[in-house]
C-alpha cells in the first residue's frame, strides 16, 4: 500500500500524514475537531513557527472555509507546549460547535 502524503498549510512541507496535526471541519455538522472525523481537513506541522504563521495569516480559515475559534488555536498551542512530538496514541480530542450563519 502506498504511503499517504500531506502538505502543511503553513510551510508547505510534504511529509507522511501521521507527522502532521489534522484539523477537521466535520461534515455535515460543521464542527471543528482535532485529529479525527470525516470532512474537509487541513494539516499543520507540530512546530511553533508553522502554528504562529497559520494563526497570523488565518490559514486555517482559508483552508477549512469556516471561521476558526480562538479555542482551537489555544488547544494547538497547549498541545505544542506539553508535548512537542505528538504520537498517534497521545492525541488530544477537541470538539467545538460552530454556530450556523443566518
Amino acid at each position: 500500500m502506498k504511503p499517504n502524503y500531506r502538505r502543511c498549510i503553513s510551510c508547505r512541507r510534504v511529509a507522511l500524514k501521521h507527522e502532521f496535526w489534522r484539523i477537521v471541519r466535520v461534515y455535515p455538522s460543521g464542527e471543528l475537531q482535532l485529529d479525527q472525523g470525516m470532512g474537509r481537513s487541513a494539516y499543520l506541522c507540530p512546530q511553533a513557527s508553522c502554528l504562529q504563521t497559520a494563526q497570523k495569516k488565518n490559514l486555517l480559515r482559508r483552508s477549512l472555509r469556516i471561521s476558526v475559534p480562538e479555542a482551537i488555536y489555544q488547544a494547538l498551542w497547549q498541545r505544542l507546549s506539553t508535548n512537542p512530538s505528538v504520537s498517534e496514541t497521545q492525541k488530544i480530542e477537541t470538539t467545538l460547535p460552530i454556530p450556523n450563519k443566518k
